[in-house]
């Protein structure tokens, strides 16, 4: 009875908070929603067993990564404004794609039947004299390997996009060239100028 309570807290506030998160006008607030978010989604985890999972949720999601988004939001002088302009553009394309993805999950929770040997296997989620650390790393680099790579490769490209997507160069500012310092001879790089007797330069 106390594990279902927690449980219904733990859903209701991680859902809430995930919509908080995508409804929030500023984005400083989402990114405190999103921690709030993986605390009550590490709460879960540990009602279902997977204690590395959520010292991991925590340690890694919370302690890095949604400080580094809470850093990078107020650090950097994004005109938010300026990148809601065009979204309107993009809003039949992102309402089709919302659309199919509700489709598919409507699909995926209509012909989802609960297997009873999954409920007799949540009592034991690891196997006997198997550590929950030991047998996830079995699972991910035996089984899903090519799954767990791929994962690696999207947050790599995430990566480089929100780079991409939060870069802006200041005019005004000097910045290397490199092209042009090996391109560079005494007779661009010296300025020779010759003053006459008398005279200062």
């Amino acid at each position: 009875m106390v594990a279902a309570l927690f449980f219904y807290l733990f859903a209701a506030v991680t859902v809430a908070s995930a919509v908080m998160v995508i409804t929030a006008r500023n984005p400083v607030h989402s990114v405190l929603f999103l921690i709030l978010c993986f605390f009550n989604a590490a709460g879960l985890f540990v009602l279902l067993g997977a204690e590395f999972l959520a010292m991991i949720l925590v340690v890694v999601y919370v302690g890095a990564v949604a400080v580094l988004f809470l850093f990078v939001v107020m650090m950097l002088d994004v005109d938010f404004v300026e990148l809601r302009e065009g979204m309107l553009n993009y809003l039949p394309v992102g309402a089709t794609i919302g659309f199919i993805v509700l489709v598919e999950l409507a699909l995926v929770v209509g012909s989802w039947v609960i297997d009873p040997a999954s409920v007799q296997a949540r009592g034991a989620p690891t196997p006997a004299g198997v550590t929950n650390t030991e047998a996830l790393g079995r699972i991910l680099y035996t089984d899903f390997i090519f799954y767990f790579q791929a994962a690696g490769l999207v947050l790599l490209v995430a990566m480089v996009g929100a780079i991409v997507l939060t870069l802006r160069h200041k005019e005004g500012v000097k910045r290397q060239n490199i092209s042009d310092q090996v391109a560079r001879t005494p007779a661009t790089a010296i300025e020779v100028i010759k003053v006459k007797p008398g005279q200062g330069i």
